[in-house]
């Protein structure tokens, strides 16, 4: 079948830490008649996987420092919830309007740190993964160990943009697939030589399958296929722009 599809895995149960995501997956595609077939796309929220590596929080056992507490009272949070910012946080880019923007230990510029408490346990928070593109290697290489298929993974989370309202799905992480496709020095049909032509792949993926997966769907995977990619290791982190670059911190 030709174009681009975006299948839903339904039936995942809860996923509690230390769950063995590619057997979780395996055996919901099975009941729903799925199978796997060279070239399929993957893609996982980023809760599901952070509930997998234990990086779920009590927020009963955080205690807040002065400078939590000072932020919270600015930005009209939960002091305990400002605290976890600060520590999934390397530094606070720019607050306002209740936002707090920051760039995360693993290198992403974000709001709150990724720190969510949708779709978790009332008192608890979700951060991200210790390094999504780890993660995800590991889910492909287990999917294609047992498939006997050659697959990609995306992570992803959802992220807001500074120049734009609403927030799409980005991917965090990537393996089995080359996260940017380049097209500098090719020539368009005019004649015109292309520079800095980039299309992010995996962004593209993780924002199709969120039009199947939604927010509150209850559907963390979906198997996207027909989409050209080439692949590779290069992992989503190698997308995230350079400081110096960034016109916006």
């Amino acid at each position: 079948m030709e174009g681009l599809q975006v299948i839903p895995v339904r039936g995942i149960p809860e996923v509690g830490e230390g769950a063995d995501l590619s057997a979780v997956l395996l055996t919901a595609m099975e009941k729903q008649g799925l199978r796997l077939i060279d070239g399929d796309v993957v893609v996982i929220k980023q809760k599901v996987v952070s509930k997998a590596e234990g990086r779920v929080v009590r927020l009963e056992g955080v205690t807040p420092g002065k400078r939590a507490k000072a932020l919270a009272s600015r930005q009209g949070k939960d002091p305990r919830l400002a605290e976890l910012i600060l520590r999934e946080s390397v530094r606070v880019v720019r607050e306002g309007h209740g936002v707090v923007i920051t760039e995360t230990r693993q290198g992403f510029v974000c709001a709150n740190s990724g720190i969510d408490r949708s779709n978790v346990e009332e008192g608890y928070a979700a951060l991200l993964p210790v390094n999504a593109d780890a993660s995800a290697r590991k889910i492909r290489r287990s999917l294609e160990a047992h498939a006997r298929k050659r697959i990609a993974v995306v992570v992803t989370d959802t992220f807001g943009r500074p120049w734009r309202k609403g927030q799409t799905d980005v991917a965090l992480g990537c393996s089995g697939i080359l996260p940017l496709v380049s097209y500098r020095g090719m020539k368009d049909e005019f004649g015109y030589e292309l520079r800095v032509t980039e299309p992010a792949v995996v962004d593209e993926i993780a924002s199709a399958s969120e039009l199947v997966s939604g927010k509150l769907e209850r559907i963390p995977v979906t198997i996207v296929r027909g989409a050209r990619y080439r692949r590779g290791e290069a992992g989503a982190k190698s997308i995230v722009m350079e400081r110096e670059r960034d016109l916006f911190r």
